[in-house]
């Protein structure tokens, strides 16, 4: 009785006047007389009891799906949950490095390029860093400057230096004439007296003159010692300009031509516009627009989607078998090919790692996988699950979704889609093996290449339940009738 009520609701669902099929022989002739719109060369059953009519029509009606039978390692299966995550460097955190009012210029979950402005940041912070790299500037050039005078005072002081030594040359001569000529018996004292006196305020004035070179030579390093002081502190202004505004040294340092005349790059830069280091799409904005923001304050963060991880959580009484580099594959939550669900086919596969602690309150231990490939149905936070392959040496067996299998009673079907006719189905007592909680292996009735009936399997099934002696075929708009025409 529950069947009869049930098939009696799917009737109605589906809109199905079984009248027609009720008619006699005279009244089915005049039915295609007049067109009756049904395919009956398409419905018809075969001679097979076990063999339904599942056209293009009854297909999109019922809601049916097709699985090509796989050959799985079920033994050697370990299924457990988990979900996706961001890697941890999917996300990169852009924060103020100087106070300021931030202008954003992108909106949340905005796709975003390398290289594009993502805000703008008015900072007085930055024009006083503007104004240290001036004064390095500035002094830079002074001390180049006074270190090109050098070469001529040194040049002066030289010359003056030798003419110097040529004069003390002379008057050690006339020193030594008159000296002679007072040892002879001539000659006057007190022009002897004035040539000593001279060549002593030449060696002096030559004294003066060494000293204020060594002077000079001292000033000289001091000044080139200064220089390197004063360039070391402008790269260390432009390295930290260059954290500022997101800009390269090089570029800071690159002169321009602007309309005051070429000036560097740091002096044209007036606002700080902060740019994407890589692609992304916009996951958070810290401030509204406009706002004053602190240093280190989070304006927004960029995620890069396909960055993503699965975490599930292993049994420690597993720990036997789990190591890393086991394969793996991230199967959909919801077992189907049809519909609004993530089709079943769609998974995901890599290569197994175990995390560094377990849960000894839960007894599980967290395992990871970076998949392969992502899916587009894989987002952070979405569940899923697991398949570990323990042993890679097993021999796989066919099997099929456990959601293909029915029961009639105590009795498993499956519907094997016909080799030989896409549009029929044959209904078939499944010979089952062992499972991994979603997919079962089958011993026999089934070969590589197959396809079983998925989503609509049910409904085969409570159509043909108590009526597989009789045979049947369905109507183009979803509906079963017992017998033949």
């Amino acid at each position: 009785m529950i069947r009869v009520a049930i098939l009696t609701v799917l009737s109605i669902v589906l809109a199905v006047p079984l009248a027609s099929c009720d008619r006699g022989s005279q009244d089915a002739g005049a039915a295609h007389a007049e067109g009756d719109g049904h395919d009956h060369g398409e419905e018809q059953a075969t001679s097979n009891p076990n063999v339904v009519a599942i056209p293009a029509a009854v297909r999109s009606n019922l809601g049916i799906s097709f699985i090509e039978v796989e050959r799985r390692r079920i033994e050697q299966t370990l299924r457990v949950p988990g979900r996706f995550e961001y890697l941890p460097t999917a996300r990169r955190e852009y924060r103020t490095a100087v106070p300021g009012r931030v202008e954003l210029l992108v909106e949340q979950f905005e796709r975003v390029e390398a290289g594009q402005p993502l805000y703008r940041l008015d900072s007085p912070s930055w024009r006083e860093t503007q104004q240290l790299l001036a004064d390095a500037t500035a002094q830079i050039e002074r001390l180049e400057a006074r270190l090109d005078t050098f070469e001529p005072l040194f040049a002066a002081h030289q010359q003056h230096e030798d003419s110097l030594h040529e004069s003390v040359s002379v008057w050690d001569e006339r020193v030594e004439q008159l000296q002679s000529l007072r040892e002879a018996g001539g000659g006057r004292v007190d022009e002897f007296a004035q040539a000593r006196a001279s060549l002593a305020s030449t060696r002096a004035e030559l004294a003066n003159v060494m000293e204020k070179k060594a002077e000079l030579t001292a000033d000289r390093q001091q000044t080139r010692a200064d220089l390197r002081a004063a360039r070391a502190r402008l790269d260390y202004l432009l390295d930290g300009a260059s954290a500022i505004v997101s800009r390269s040294r090089n570029l800071l340092a690159e002169t321009v031509e602007t309309a005051h005349g070429p000036e560097p790059g740091w002096a044209t830069i007036t606002m700080i516009d902060v740019t994407a280091s890589e692609a992304g799409i916009v996951e958070m904005l810290g401030l509204t627009n406009g706002s004053w923001a602190d240093e280190k304050t989070p304006v927004l963060t960029v995620v890069q989607p396909d960055r993503l991880r699965f975490r599930a959580s292993g049994l420690q009484s597993d720990l036997g078998v789990l190591r890393d580099g086991l394969l793996a594959r991230i199967v959909p939550p919801t077992p189907t090919a049809i519909g609004r669900a993530v089709p079943v086919t769609e998974s995901m596969t890599g290569t197994l790692s175990l995390g560094l602690a377990g849960d000894p309150n839960d007894r599980t231990l967290e395992v990871f996988i970076v998949p392969d490939e992502i899916r587009p149905w894989a987002r952070p936070g979405i569940s899923a699950q697991l398949e570990i392959v323990t042993d890679t040496t097993a021999e796989p067996e066919l099997a099929i979704p456990l959601a293909a299998v029915q029961r009639d009673g105590l009795m498993p079907v499956i519907f094997r889609r016909s080799p030989q006719n896409p549009n029929e189905a044959i209904r078939m007592e499944a010979d089952l093996g062992k499972d991994d909680g979603r997919w079962v292996a089958l011993l026999s009735g089934v070969r590589d290449g197959d396809e079983v009936v998925l989503d609509g399997a049910f409904q085969l099934m409570l159509a043909t339940s108590g009526s597989i002696q009789k045979g049947g075929h369905f109507h183009s708009d979803g509906t079963f009738h017992d017998g033949e025409h």
